[in-house]
C-alpha cells in the first residue's frame, strides 16, 4: 500500500509542474483542478487505510465542491479579460 501512496504523491507533482510552466491563463486553472481531484482521491485512500471516516468525508466534500469553486474562479477571470 505504501507503493500505491507513493505513486499517488508522485502523480500530484505532475499538475504542479504544469502550473509552473509559463503559458496562458487557462493552463494553470486546469492543472489546479487536476491537483484538487488527485488530492481528494488521495484523501479517500488514506481514510480507507486508517479507517477514519471523517477524513473520507472531507475528501468527498473537496471532490464534489472543490472544482465548482475553481470553475467560478475561471468564470470571473474570463469576464475580466480584455
Amino acid at each position: 500500500m505504501s507503493v500505491l501512496l507513493g505513486g499517488m504523491v508522485l502523480a500530484l507533482l505532475i499538475p504542479i509542474l504544469a502550473a509552473a510552466r509559463p503559458g496562458g491563463r487557462w493552463e494553470p486553472l486546469v492543472a489546479f483542478a487536476s491537483l484538487s481531484t488527485k488530492a481528494s482521491v488521495l484523501m479517500l485512500v488514506v481514510s480507507v487505510l486508517r479507517d477514519d471516516w471523517m477524513v473520507g468525508l472531507v475528501g468527498v466534500i473537496v471532490l464534489s465542491v472543490g472544482n465548482a469553486g475553481l470553475l467560478l474562479l475561471s468564470r470571473l477571470v474570463g469576464e475580466s479579460a480584455p
